[in-house]
């Protein structure tokens, strides 16, 4: 399996490019282990999160939103977006967009 991730800046109208972005899976009987670490491309995408196969668990998605609006110069009041999501068995892509402003945030399951 793999998760991929698209960040776009809604309060500024444009993908939200450089963003650290930090993929855990917890562990049986509950820490987290990270497996992937990456920074969202121009377009504010991260095509693949890991590179090994993931299997189904509980993951952790980490986007550095407090830093990604530092560097525009933007006073945001969430220093970090945190989206825990459950990879069933048989998921073989798992699409986890998030949309963001200094001041709220959404996600969804994507394709």
């Amino acid at each position: 399996m793999s998760i991929s991730t698209h960040v776009l800046d809604i309060g500024r109208g444009r993908p939200a490019g450089g963003m650290a972005v930090m993929l855990s899976r917890r562990q049986a009987g509950g820490p987290w282990s990270v497996v992937g670490r990456a920074v969202t491309d121009s377009d504010g995408r991260v095509n693949e999160l890991s590179s090994v196969p993931l299997e189904a668990g509980e993951y952790r998605l980490d986007f550095a939103a407090g830093e990604y609006f530092k560097g525009s110069g933007t006073h945001a009041f969430y220093s970090e977006v945190s989206v825990v999501f459950v990879a069933a068995d048989g998921d073989t892509h798992l699409h986890v967009p998030l949309l963001l402003s200094p001041f709220g945030y959404s996600t969804y399951k994507g394709r």
